[in-house]
């Protein structure tokens, strides 16, 4: 199957799933997780309207933003070190990957000097993975709270990474726990922090996302095919 015939497949089951949910199709954003994959795969989608593009690595991000036409939207999904924050914070719509307070700082600093404002999520560690990044569900709160008082950031929501599973149904407490913890920290009604978006779900597991709340789901394999990480 093509990359557009991928997409189209994938966006079909985001319909089923925002039915059975009870969900408007326009409440849930795809991402198409471009990382690895040439821009010519992207080129093939933009006719189809696919504007949302997520990628790991601040240089692939550049070189994708700086190539292609504008008007697309980048995500940055992938762990994010401080050093390489100024390369990006223009030009990602939306960085989902803050997990600290130093990273957020590094992000204000250089959002106030770009004249910008940044978007971010707090990337929360649901599951307490070692392998993964994230804040602990306990912290988030806190993280929130502090990052609110910086200048040129604005939190809109939360992200995880759920563990890989063989059945998505395993992550659904996952998605859960995430949903109730955004709900907690809206009500607590922080000065620059809504929790409009929520970013769960990945290629084997976005739909059981999507029923338990998500807003933004980012399918990459399930788009683009698998990665070939050798190269």
């Amino acid at each position: 199957m093509s990359v557009c015939e991928n997409y189209l497949a994938v966006e079909e089951k985001v319909k089923e799933a925002c039915r059975r949910a009870g969900r408007n199709r326009d409440e849930v954003t795809l991402i198409a997780v471009s990382k690895t994959k040439p821009m010519s795969m992207i080129e093939e989608l933009l006719p189809l309207g696919v504007v949302d593009f997520g990628e790991n690595k601040v240089q692939e991000l550049t070189a994708k933003e700086e190539a292609l036409p504008s008007g697309i939207h980048w995500h940055m999904i992938g762990h994010l070190q401080r050093n390489k924050v100024k390369y990006i914070v223009d030009k990602a719509c939306l960085i989902h990957s803050v997990d600290s307070l130093r990273l957020a700082e590094t992000v204000s600093q250089e959002a106030e000097k770009k004249g910008v404002t940044a978007n971010i999520l707090i990337e929360v560690n649901v599951a307490g993975e070692d392998s993964k990044f994230g804040v602990s569900p306990d912290e988030t709160a806190a993280l929130a709270e502090a990052i609110s008082k910086l200048p040129n950031i604005a939190v809109k929501g939360l992200m995880t990474i759920a563990p890989f599973v063989e059945n998505a149904e395993e992550n659904r407490e996952v998605f859960r726990n995430l949903r109730k913890l955004s709900v907690d920290i809206e009500e607590k009604k922080f000065n620059n922090v809504t929790m409009a978006v929520l970013s769960m779900g990945m290629t084997g597991d976005y739909e059981v996302a999507i029923e338990e709340g998500a807003t933004m789901v980012r399918v990459g394999t399930g788009i683009f095919g698998e990665r070939d990480y050798s190269k």
